[in-house]
């Protein structure tokens, strides 16, 4: 009984951990879209704070948190396969989609999108196998809702 018990516990601490972890390696490519054109808006802040919100279910304190930890896991990256390999593992191929949706939506939130702004979104696609077909699109959805706002 003891025996079960520590292994419940244990599978929930690894989901929550994996959970975790998916949820930072996301926060942190949706800041390196953010930051792709050396300027974070106003506008591409807020769009990045509610759609972690409304994606993971996190209260605007847990979004804070996450996006400080985020912030400060980009400025120390080497690379994006830091984080694109951590949503590989730890994401199905839909996932991995709505995630390069929720990028575009942030890099289309100030009504510009900057060709570093497509070329990075572009290259976190191919890291995680969206195929471009899907690439492209996202990239018209993001793009056309941005404009009904």
């Amino acid at each position: 009984m003891l025996k079960s018990l520590f292994e419940t516990l244990f599978s929930e601490k690894i989901e929550q951990k994996q959970s975790s972890t998916r949820e930072l390696a996301s926060a942190a490519l949706l800041v390196e879209v953010a930051r792709a054109d050396f300027e974070i808006t106003p506008e591409e802040l807020a769009r990045l704070i509610s759609l972690l919100a409304a994606t993971f279910d996190m209260s605007p304190e847990d979004v804070e948190l996450v996006t400080q930890q985020a912030n400060d896991q980009v400025e120390n990256a080497v690379s994006l396969h830091d984080f694109t390999r951590v949503i590989n593992e730890h994401c199905s191929p839909e996932e991995r989609s709505e995630l390069i949706g929720l990028m575009w939506q942030v890099a289309a939130a100030d009504g510009d999108l900057s060709k570093y702004e497509d070329h990075l979104i572009r290259r976190v696609a191919d890291l995680l196998y969206v195929p471009h077909q899907e690439f492209i699109r996202l990239k018209h959805q993001a793009l056309a809702g941005d404009k009904e706002r």
